[in-house]
C-alpha cells in the first residue's frame, strides 16, 4: 500500500469508529432548525452533511484543515526557488489532515505522472465535437468518457466487499486528479490553438506541467501563478453548489469519474464557477465603453451604476457566506502586487475594489458587498496570455477536483449513506403551517 493511501486508511478507519460511537450517543440532539425561506431558497445555510476537508467562515473566509489561506502559502512545501504552495501539499493536507513533507510531495508528484496517461477514444471523441463547442462541456464529456478506466466500478462489478470502497474510490481520485491538466490543457489547444499540442515536461509538477501545456506563457511567474490558483480554488466545504453535486451523486456509489463530471455541470452554470469568465467579459465591456483601459474613478463608478439601473449584477461581487473580502481574492492580489502590479486590467480590478463596495452598501440590499475570488483571476490571466475567458471555468475545475475528491474518498471510508432530503409540496407548507399557528 503506498504512504498516502496507508496514511489515509489509518486516519479514515479510527475515526469511523469514532463517529459511530458518538452518533449512538447523541444521535438524537439537533443541530438546526430550518425556516419555510430556507425550504423555498435552495436550502440557504441548513447545516446538513459533513465536509472534513474545509470549512467556510463569514468573516475569515476559507480554512483548509484548519489553515487560512496566508498560513498555507507559508506552510505547504514548495517548488525550489518558487514562492507558491504546491496543490499536491494541498491535496495531502486535506485527505489525512497533515502538512507533508518536501520527500512525500515529490513522491505525489510523481504518482500522479505516472497515473495521467489518457485512453485514445477519449481524444477520438473530444475531436468529434466542433472546436466551438464550450470548454466545459468537452471536459464534462472527457470525464464521462474517462469513466471506462474506474478502478471502482469494475471491482464493484466484480462484488467488491463494502470495507472496500474507499480503496476503489482512492484509486480513481488519484488517477482523475492525475489526467485532469492533461485532459484539460488539450481542450484548450483544440479549441484556441488550432489542436497544436504541447507534449508534457515530465521534470516539472502536477501544475507547473498544466501551466507549460496550457502554452500561453514561458515564463516562470505563470507556473507560480498555476500552483496558487490551483491551491485556492480547491475546496470551498461542502455545501457549495459543485462540491455538494459531488457529494450528491458520489452517495449513490456512482464513481469518482461520474461524480466530478457532475459537479462539472453544476460548475458550469453562471451562478457558481461560470462566474469568473463574466468578471472578465464585464471589465472589457467597460473598457470598450469608456474608450481606455485606464478609466478614472468616476468613469469605473459611472458604468458600475449603468449596469445595476439595466437590472444586472456586478459580477465577481458577493457570496453566499462571506462577509468580508474574499481571502482567495486577497491572495491574487498580493501576487499581482509583487509580480504585474503595472497590468492595466489588474489595475481596473483594484478600481473597482475601490468603487463598487460603497455602490452595492448604498442599495441597502446587498448582504455582502465584497469581492469574491472571481473578481481577480481573470485578469491575471489575460496578463499572462489566457485571454480566451471561456476557458476559465476549466481551470477551477481542474483545481475543484482536489478538494471533492478528497471528500469523496472520505465519505465511502466513513460509510455515509445515500443523500435523500424530503421534500414537501405547497399545499402541504400551507397545511402544516395552518396546524402549528
Amino acid at each position: 500500500m503506498n504512504p498516502l493511501k496507508q496514511k489515509f486508511f489509518d486516519k479514515s478507519s479510527a475515526l469511523r469508529t469514532e463517529m459511530r460511537a458518538y452518533l449512538k450517543e447523541n444521535g438524537s440532539k439537533k443541530v438546526d432548525e430550518v425556516t419555510l425561506s430556507q425550504v423555498f431558497g435552495g436550502m440557504r445555510g441548513v447545516k446538513s452533511m459533513i465536509w472534513e476537508t474545509s470549512q467556510l467562515d463569514a468573516k475569515e473566509g476559507i480554512r483548509f484543515r484548519g489553515y487560512s489561506i496566508p498560513e498555507l502559502r507559508d506552510k505547504l512545501p514548495k517548488r525550489e526557488g518558487d514562492k507558491e504552495p504546491l496543490p499536491e501539499a494541498l491535496f495531502w493536507l486535506m485527505l489525512v489532515d497533515e502538512i507533508p513533507t518536501q520527500e512525500e510531495v515529490n513522491w505525489l508528484s510523481d504518482e500522479w505522472e505516472k497515473r495521467n496517461s489518457i485512453p485514445q477514444h477519449v481524444f477520438d471523441m473530444l475531436e468529434s465535437f466542433p472546436a466551438t463547442t464550450h470548454p466545459m462541456t468537452q471536459l464534462i464529456a472527457a470525464l464521462t468518457s474517462l469513466q471506462s478506466e474506474s478502478v471502482f466500478t469494475k471491482r464493484y462489478a466484480e462484488g467488491m466487499s463494502k470495507s472496500d470502497y474507499w480503496d476503489a474510490t482512492f484509486e480513481d481520485a488519484m488517477n482523475v486528479i492525475a489526467k485532469m491538466p492533461v485532459v484539460a490543457a488539450y481542450i484548450y489547444r483544440r479549441t484556441y490553438h488550432d489542436g497544436n499540442h504541447i507534449a508534457p515536461d515530465t521534470s516539472l509538477d502536477w501544475a507547473g506541467n498544466f501551466a507549460h501545456m496550457l502554452g500561453v506563457s514561458d515564463h516562470a511567474d505563470f507556473k507560480s501563478l498555476m500552483r496558487l490558483y490551483l491551491t485556492i480554488h480547491a475546496d470551498h466545504e461542502g455545501g457549495n453548489a459543485s462540491a455538494h453535486t459531488v457529494h450528491l451523486v458520489g452517495s449513490t456509489l456512482s464513481d469518482a469519474y461520474l461524480s466530478l463530471a457532475a459537479g462539472m455541470c453544476s460548475l458550469a452554470g453562471p451562478l457558481h464557477g461560470l462566474a469568473n469568465q463574466e468578471v472578465i467579459k464585464f471589465i472589457f465591456e467597460l473598457v470598450e465603453t469608456v474608450g481606455t483601459d485606464t478609466p478614472t474613478n468616476e468613469q469605473v463608478a459611472e458604468f458600475v451604476q449603468q449596469t445595476l439601473d439595466k437590472g444586472r449584477v456586478i459580477p465577481g461581487y458577493g457570496h453566499a457566506v462571506l462577509r468580508q473580502p474574499d481571502p482567495r481574492f486577497t491572495a491574487q492580489r498580493l501576487f499581482a502586487e509583487e509580480y504585474i502590479k503595472s497590468s492595466t486590467h489588474v489595475n481596473i480590478v483594484w478600481q473597482l475594489f475601490e468603487v463598487v463596495p460603497p455602490i452595492l452598501e448604498a442599495l441597502g440590499k446587498v448582504k455582502n458587498p465584497w469581492p469574491n475570488v472571481d473578481a481577480h483571476s481573470g485578469a491575471i490571466l489575460v496578463h499572462y496570455g489566457l485571454k480566451e475567458y471561456t476557458f476559465y471555468t476549466v481551470l477551477f475545475g481542474v483545481s475543484r477536483a482536489l478538494g471533492v475528491l478528497s471528500s469523496l474518498c472520505w465519505s465511502r471510508a466513513l460509510g455515509f449513506p445515500l443523500e435523500r432530503p424530503k421534500s414537501m409540496t405547497y399545499d402541504a407548507i400551507k397545511s402544516f403551517v395552518e396546524e402549528n399557528a
